[in-house]
């Protein structure tokens, strides 16, 4: 059975795309676009740069040892030296520039060595019709600072493997990288919900210890008959104690989440081509076709057969 942290990350179907170590040496500068459905992470595995995210006035001091994570896949600019905007070049000219084929290491920047920055830089993809509240509800941009060492021993371990791994020659060496930095990925994911700022993003409930009991049990078994007061009961609450707790920390009531959950797993469902209306139904938890398809108009504003339409148009045209 998975936890809670990650059957979320499960059912949205994260996994690395794209994986990449850098050289960067002054001046440089990288424009990185924007992309839907997608997180990255940059990891400052030696030396220091600035990260500058859209919609951000500030851009981000990232230190050795520092990683920054951005989780909609907003564009930013990476950079070192003066005047970023002379040096600040699109992705795509500086991967042509560099001559970088997406092995190895990207190599990039002016004449200046012995300011050398290293980068670990991941991109992970998430199904285009999965949501849920936890990566909806994230920051622009999440910066740990001093990752490796606070994150313990097996992290840094972990780091320095994938610098070993990604792009080098020895077989597998890509996907075992690619499986690590996901691993990174949600580990940092849980850093930041367990800590006090996650209540300032309305995601307090993960780091409640008897809330996240009741989300835990919950996710478990989705498709019980789940009530408020039983979820009271799993948190080891009273019904109103619960209810009230829950309001507070995650602006939306204890059903309110269930019902957005449920949906989710019979999205799964109905992507599935051999699965009926019943199936989808079931899994979801709804004992008749009936009620399951006005909750799930209710919720996504179609109904499955118009959900699955649109499924279908999308990967005819793939």
């Amino acid at each position: 059975m998975l936890d809670l942290l990650s059957d979320i990350l499960t059912n949205l179907s994260m996994r690395g795309t794209l994986y990449f170590r850098t050289s960067f040496t002054k001046p440089w500068g990288v424009a990185v676009p924007s992309y839907e459905n997608v997180a990255r992470f940059h990891f400052a595995h030696r030396g220091n740069c600035l990260v500058k995210v859209a919609g951000q006035d500030e851009p981000i001091s990232l230190a050795q040892g520092d990683l920054v994570i951005i989780p909609h896949g907003a564009s930013h600019d990476l950079f070192c030296g003066h005047e970023p905007e002379r040096t600040v070049m699109p992705l795509d000219a500086v991967l042509e520039k560099s001559g970088f084929d997406g092995s190895g290491v990207l190599v990039y920047g002016g004449e200046e060595p012995q300011s050398e920055t290293q980068l670990i830089c991941g991109h992970f993809s998430f199904e285009p019709n999965s949501r849920h509240i936890l990566m909806e509800r994230l920051p622009p941009f999440i910066h740990l600072t001093n990752y490796g060492e606070n994150a313990g021993r097996w992290m840094e371990a972990t780091l320095r493997m994938i610098g070993e791994e990604a792009g080098g020659r020895k077989m597998g060496g890509d996907l075992i990288a690619l499986k690590m930095s996901e691993a990174i990925l949600a580990q940092a994911i849980r850093s930041f919900i367990e800590s006090s700022d996650a209540q300032n993003w309305a995601l307090g409930a993960f780091s409640d210890k008897n809330i996240a009991r009741a989300l835990d049990a919950f996710h478990k078994a989705p498709a019980e008959r789940w009530t408020v007061e039983m979820l009271a009961n799993a948190a080891g609450m009273s019904r109103t104690g619960f209810a009230v707790q829950f309001q507070k920390l995650m602006l939306m009531s204890p059903m309110e989440y269930v019902t957005s959950w449920r949906m989710e797993i019979a999205k799964k469902v109905l992507q599935t081509g051999s699965a009926s209306l019943t199936d989808a139904a079931e899994g979801a938890g709804y004992a008749s076709d009936s009620a399951f398809t006005r909750a799930f108009k209710k919720e996504t504003g179609h109904t499955p057969a118009e959900f699955r339409k649109g499924i279908s148009a999308v990967r005819s045209q793939v």
